[in-house]
């Protein structure tokens, strides 16, 4: 069993930044891929980023050059740093992280981009 808890949302202005972390627990050993999605009102749940134990990352197009995922294999952690918001990228953020091939998902933290 794994946990995932995500901090770091809040309200910010168009432009602004924020930074979101996640902290995996319990049984962390086989854990692989960690990552970020989001899902805003009324549409599905999408892909942010994904981040390998090998470093390895992958991004949605709409999402290149603006966020930025790091992951730290000791502390069992994965943030993501998200530059030059929109309005658009208003959303719950979710953390994923998957253990052979079952997924984990963190309850969500909330992320408001408007002046």
């Amino acid at each position: 069993q794994v946990q995932l808890v995500e901090s770091g949302g809040g309200l910010v202005p168009p432009g602004g930044s924020l930074r979101l972390s996640c902290a995996a627990s319990g049984s962390i050993f086989s854990i692989n891929t960690m990552g970020w999605h989001r899902q805003a009102p009324g549409k599905e749940r999408e892909l942010v980023a994904l981040i390998t134990t090998g470093g390895k990352t992958d991004y949605a197009d709409s999402m290149k050059g603006r966020f930025t995922i790091s992951r730290d294999n000791g502390k069992n952690t994965v943030d993501l740093q998200m530059n030059s918001l929109k309005p658009e990228d208003t959303a719950v953020y979710y953390c994923y992280a998957r253990q052979g091939l079952y997924p984990y998902w963190g309850r969500g933290t909330q992320v408001t981009v408007s002046s």
